[in-house]
């Protein structure tokens, strides 16, 4: 339980990149904060824009865990509210679980304040459903073994046998392992891969490619950090069309709580002529 006249702690997600992607609570918590510390290497400062005039605004990308915390710790305890501001959205990579139990130890209350992630950001760059019917209905949202190892039972060749729509974060620099991994799991060189460099932010790039080009065409892109992978059945673009998967929820012949099924002789609408 937090003490009287203690301050709090919001773990904010300022989304992707686009500075107009960030929350409306999380904007006006950035302007109404006392300190605020920025993840400096992958945030836009342009979410900073509304700052107060005498807020204190700190890099974080430059400090340890312990210097984040004991920041963050000593405003909290001058009743100061302060903005812990992450990319995307705080829980997905977000490192936010360390900072969290300093935090509780201290008796500092905090709040998540989610945002945009970066896979959704890169599905709407490239304009895909990442569950599409008959298809794929799951998305797995991982990233490939490199410095940090992955929990036994998740490598990525185990994950990649169900076949489902893959988002790999943090892995843009391995796609030669991802490739060999995927390729272990059954997959075939022509299943839709892209990659999205600073997905919404002025300066990104798109590249569509395939399991067995991806490698190659991220290199010529200069691709190597930064980047949200996609990959899987679903980012075909040839699903796109009038004949393509289609959702139930949708069709006439399909009864919901909202719509009658249309029988054969029904009037339009579904009424009974």
């Amino acid at each position: 339980m937090s003490r009287p006249g203690i301050g709090k702690v919001y773990f904010i997600g300022a989304g992707p990149g686009d500075p107009e992607l960030i929350t409306v609570k999380g904007k006006r918590l950035i302007e109404e904060a006392d300190l605020i510390l920025y993840t400096d290497s992958l945030v836009n400062p342009e979410v900073l824009r509304g700052a107060k005039s005498e807020a204190r605004i700190e890099k974080s990308a430059g400090l340890t865990l312990e210097e984040i915390a004991g920041r963050m710790i000593d405003a909290a305890e001058q009743g100061q509210r302060v903005a812990r501001v992450h990319t995307g959205d705080p829980s997905v990579f977000g490192a936010i679980l360390e900072q969290a139990a300093r935090l509780d130890a201290a008796g500092i209350p905090w709040e998540i304040v989610p945002g945009v992630s970066s896979v959704f950001a890169a599905a709407a760059v490239l304009g895909a459903e990442l569950t599409v019917p008959e298809v794929t209905q799951t998305v797995i949202l991982t990233r490939a073994a490199g410095r940090t190892p992955v929990p036994p039972g998740e490598e990525l060749t185990a994950l990649a046998r169900h076949r489902s729509t893959l988002a790999l974060f943090l892995s843009a620099g391995l796609m030669g392992d991802v490739r060999n991994a995927l390729r272990q799991a059954g997959w075939e060189d022509n299943i839709a891969v892209a990659a999205v460099y600073k997905a919404t932010w002025p300066d990104q790039v798109v590249v569509r490619s395939t399991l067995g080009r991806i490698v190659e065409d991220m290199r010529d892109a200069q691709i190597r950090s930064h980047a949200l992978i996609l990959a899987g059945p679903a980012l075909d673009p040839g699903l796109r069309r009038p004949d393509g998967p289609k959702s139930r929820l949708y069709d006439p012949t399909f009864a919901h709580r909202y719509r009658r099924a249309v029988r054969a002789g029904d009037a339009p609408g579904g009424e009974e002529p």
